[in-house]
């Protein structure tokens, strides 16, 4: 299929309160914690005390061989604590729109992500996709979710 549109669901449980889930996960600083080493992300803009709609966050980061890509995220859309999502104005993707979800759960809270992209590439999008990008991604997500046990403890 051309110009494809892929799909990435992630959900995590951790047991913290929507207000604390929130206040990390809001935080662009907080980015690097839960971002695999080897990606080398650093984001290179000033960050306002408190996330808003309409901000842009920039940063650098090395997804395949070490080379260095430059991205650019505008908070799109935002309900404290509930939610915000994150679209790519300039990157390595073709499109990407990705929805945080935080809900109040019994002893914790329900983390989900959901991602939307498109990869460059035309009509080897979805080759592209199978061989590399969709397991890049899910390794970045194992990555987050080993990390957020380890910070936040494990859901009983």
């Amino acid at each position: 299929m051309l110009n494809q549109t892929f799909y990435l669901k992630e959900t995590l449980k951790i047991p913290i309160n929507i207000h604390e889930a929130w206040d990390f996960f809001s935080n662009p600083l907080n980015l690097k914690e839960i971002t695999p080493p080897h990606l080398n992300l650093i984001v290179t803009n000033e960050m306002p005390e408190k996330m808003h709609a309409g901000m842009i966050i920039t940063y650098v980061v090395e997804p395949l061989l070490k080379i260095k890509v430059n991205w650019v995220t505008e908070i799109t859309n935002m309900q404290e604590p509930f939610f915000f999502v994150d679209e790519q104005r300039f990157g390595p993707y073709k499109f990407w729109h990705h929805q945080h979800i935080f809900k109040e759960i019994d002893g914790g809270v329900e983390v989900t992500d959901l991602v939307h992209y498109k990869i460059r590439g035309w009509i080897f999008s979805s080759l592209i996709n199978n061989l590399i990008v969709k397991n890049e991604l899910q390794k970045i997500f194992s990555y987050r979710t080993e990390v957020l046990l380890k910070k936040f403890g494990t859901f009983n």
